[in-house]
């Protein structure tokens, strides 16, 4: 379809970067969906699957940094350009698009559905002000991944993990615990899981102002303590998640905390390693307080300008359902948001993801980034607090309170 349609939406589509969506002289609308790059191929599937006699998707290719994506939709939306229909928003971006009026809420019936069929953790990211904003696509989780054949059994708790570790280097073996320390959002992921696992909040609910105490405390200290000690790679202050995948196939470590997408990287990279490489849930933080791993993903939303918004629902609710969540899963590796697909697994989803019950609980259970549309801004002055991780320390508390409300208040940053 796809194909066909390629021919007469020529036009439209050589200047869709500089003008609306228009539409074919049989009067099929092309509407344009901006996501990240997606190599696997799922994305572009699901777009040719879901386009409809009535209009076409073309999928839009956003750069490949996170910080670049949200820069061109910010500068193309804050222009009322009407080129853009549907958008993947990263999870940290609805509150700063809803509160611009840059995006549609959802309503009616296709909000309810959305509502009905997702799950809590992925569902909560598409909220702002008790309203639904996007709708959940994909989402993402982290998990302990660790070497059985160093460490028989998974730890429960960091202080677990980082004891393992110390005794593994005594041993001579392999023993350090790869984590997101580099200064970028990964290392405010871990804050913020530390801190949600702890039972504490960044943010207070209404997102107005920093609610950091004991929790964030105890998080601080379980941070420093792992950062200071031998389970702590010497690279850890510029990790990101490609480098612990990394590091864990070269057999120097013994447990790495990151994302699903390590899992089918061993397999293929390192089958020796892999015959060993085994999952548990996220160390707690407390022991006997389960963990709050933060929730990734991408949610889509409606473009306010856009000239089609009826049919962009239309697209959204057919790009999210469950057969494109599981291509994107199966295929794309991004875990889906519906609840249904945890529930009556297909073969080929517990063969990509034989842990996907750990992951359904991490995502039931887990937290959300801080709800601000200053979300950019405080992720800026957690990162740069809390780097290098070996600084972090509970006498840090004082000096983010003051910066995340200089950072809620846009305050000397520049996103």
């Amino acid at each position: 379809m796809a194909r066909r349609a390629w021919g007469m939406l020529t036009g439209c589509l050589i200047g869709a970067a500089l003008f609306p969506a228009c539409s074919s002289s049989s009067g099929r609308v092309s509407l344009q969906l901006y996501d990240s790059p997606d190599p696997s191929g799922a994305t572009a599937q699901a777009a040719a699957k879901c386009s409809t006699p009535a209009y076409s998707i073309t999928y839009d290719k956003l750069p490949n940094a996170a910080d670049s994506q949200r820069q061109q939709l910010v500068r193309r939306l804050a222009a009322h350009d009407s080129g853009v229909d549907l958008m993947a928003l990263d999870v940290t971006w609805e509150a700063e698009f809803a509160e611009a009026k840059w995006i549609v809420p959802w309503s009616g019936a296709d909000a309810q559905q959305v509502e009905q069929t997702t799950l809590n953790g992925p569902l909560q990211t598409a909220m702002w002000n008790g309203q639904l904003v996007a709708a959940p696509w994909t989402t993402n989780t982290e998990l302990l991944w660790y070497r059985s054949d160093l460490v028989p059994k998974a730890p429960a708790t960091w202080d677990q993990m980082i004891a393992d570790a110390v005794g593994l280097a005594k041993a001579g073996k392999p023993h350090y615990v790869e984590e997101q320390g580099a200064q970028y959002e990964g290392l405010t992921v871990w804050f913020n899981t530390m801190v949600a696992s702890a039972g504490g909040t960044v943010l207070n609910p209404q997102g107005t102002a920093p609610a950091l105490d004991g929790a964030a405390r105890t998080a601080l200290t379980a941070m420093g303590d792992m950062a200071r000690s031998p389970a702590a790679d010497p690279s850890l202050s510029n990790t990101e998640e490609n480098d612990a995948r990394l590091a864990m196939e070269s057999g120097s470590a013994a447990f790495e905390v990151n994302y699903p997408f390590v899992w089918a990287s061993m397999q293929k990279d390192k089958p020796a390693f892999y015959k060993s490489f085994t999952w548990a849930p996220f160390p707690q933080v407390v022991a006997g307080k389960p963990a709050k791993p933060t929730i990734g993903g991408l949610d889509l939303a409606v473009s306010a300008y856009s000239k089609h918004k009826d049919l962009d629902f239309q697209a959204a609710m057919c790009l999210r359902d469950a057969a494109n969540q599981e291509r994107l899963a199966v295929t794309g590796g991004l875990p889906p948001t519906l609840r249904s697909l945890y529930a009556n697994p297909s073969p080929a989803f517990v063969q990509e993801y034989p842990f996907y019950k750990d992951i359904l609980n991490a995502l039931d259970s887990g937290s959300v980034r801080p709800k601000t549309p200053a979300y950019q801004n405080v992720s800026i002055v957690i990162s740069h607090e809390l780097s290098p991780p070996s600084s972090a320390s509970s006498q840090k508390v004082g000096t983010l309170d003051s910066q995340i409300k200089d950072a809620l208040a846009s305050k000397g940053l520049v996103p």
